[in-house]
């Protein structure tokens, strides 16, 4: 099937490219994190014509280091476990691979793609969608504080690939909803997190709905020890991806304020007047300090939304949508908006509260 991609000539040079799409280019300053390639093409991976257009039309024009060394070994249906910080084209990794090895005439979901987080799916979900969008494929996307019935209704139709979050899919899964049997490639995105005491049970009992025969690919900037007790249980002699030499990405500068607790809010107003902000994330570690904070930054006359998880699931996907689009130039958030979630403009981050360990500081 791979070899569709595979035509020769100078229709393979850029006939078929000539009828497509492709937005403005990112002129956006790129890092050694993104740049220091081998000089691959995606046509070099022969993958199917569909999924090309579909890459070329999200605007990606080669790989990026990650998906150079992810792409071709996924596509051998091998395991992989893949070290890489967020930013640098991860989720393409793995997302371009799966929806090779999908076939679109089989009525049954065969990839599932697993994230921490409601926002995340979304993202996610968004992504294999524009880059498919050429090859028939259906992706649905399942998570918690949805209508069940929704989900329900939407498994039930052509389902190729899930984006989901633990809890909910598993869920279906015991109701035979989502039957995973011919599901043989699982993607575990910010890895770390999925793995972690609240999750690892519900990823253990979902696994066991998977066939024998599978590929399992593992994402995370961070691998604490539980990775690799998972690894050595569930792992089929995976192939390792290391593009870690630093934890932080190159190009963010980073500068710590010390300051008294009260003196907190005054430090916040003079960074506000001080630095150019496209946009601006400002971390808390509670629910209770998120909303505190963005009625004091109201307060001070600057626009400001804020998220949690305790608020209803509707409200925090219009204000993920409004904040993205860029309805507001400040958003207060608790650590549920840490892991992979892309907003290009911001350029600011700010820790109000310190994190509670490094790890959380290098997603957030």
């Amino acid at each position: 099937m791979a070899q569709q991609g595979a035509t020769g000539g100078a229709e393979a040079d850029g006939d078929w490219k000539k009828g497509l799409t492709i937005p403005p280019k990112d002129t956006r300053f790129k890092t050694a994190d993104v740049t220091a390639t081998k000089g691959n093409s995606f046509e070099d991976y022969l993958l199917k014509r569909e999924l090309l257009m579909g890459i070329y039309e999200k605007g990606f024009e080669a790989p990026s280091p990650i998906q150079e060394e992810s792409i071709p070994i996924a596509l051998t249906g091998r395991d992989i476990l893949a070290r890489a910080k967020n930013g640098t084209g991860k989720t393409a990794a793995f997302a371009i691979p799966v929806l090779e090895r999908i076939d679109n005439s089989k009525n049954s979901i065969q990839g599932m793609i697993l994230v921490p987080t409601r926002e995340l799916a979304l993202q996610t979900s968004q992504v294999c969608k524009e880059l498919s969008k050429h090859m028939g494929v259906e992706v649905v996307v399942s998570t918690g504080g949805t209508n069940l019935r929704d989900d329900i209704l939407r498994l039930g139709a052509t389902t190729h690939l899930v984006v989901a979050t633990p809890g909910r899919i598993l869920d279906l899964s015991r109701r035979s909803v989502a039957k995973l049997d011919q599901c043989i490639m699982l993607v575990m995105d910010e890895a770390d997190k999925l793995l972690s005491p609240e999750f690892q049970p519900v990823l253990e009992q979902l696994i066991s709905y998977l066939p024998e025969e599978r590929q399992i690919l593992l994402y995370s900037a961070t691998f604490p020890v539980t990775v690799k007790q998972f690894k050595e249980k569930f792992l089929k002699k995976p192939y390792l991806i290391n593009l870690m030499d630093e934890l932080t990405l190159k190009g963010v500068t980073q500068f710590y304020a010390f300051v008294e607790e009260k003196q907190k809010v005054h430090c916040l107003n003079t960074l506000f007047s001080k630095l150019e902000i496209n946009q601006s994330i400002i971390f808390c570690n509670s629910v209770n300090r998120v909303e505190l904070l963005a009625k004091r930054i109201t307060e001070l006359g600057y626009s400001c939304f804020y998220i949690h998880a305790k608020m209803q699931q509707s409200h925090r996907n219009r204000v993920f949508h409004d904040f993205r689009n860029g309805a507001c130039r400040n958003l207060v958030s608790s650590d549920l908006f840490t892991r992979g979630i892309d907003v290009q403009s911001v350029n600011v981050v700010i820790n109000f509260d310190f994190p509670k360990n490094s790890e959380t500081y290098l997603h957030r």
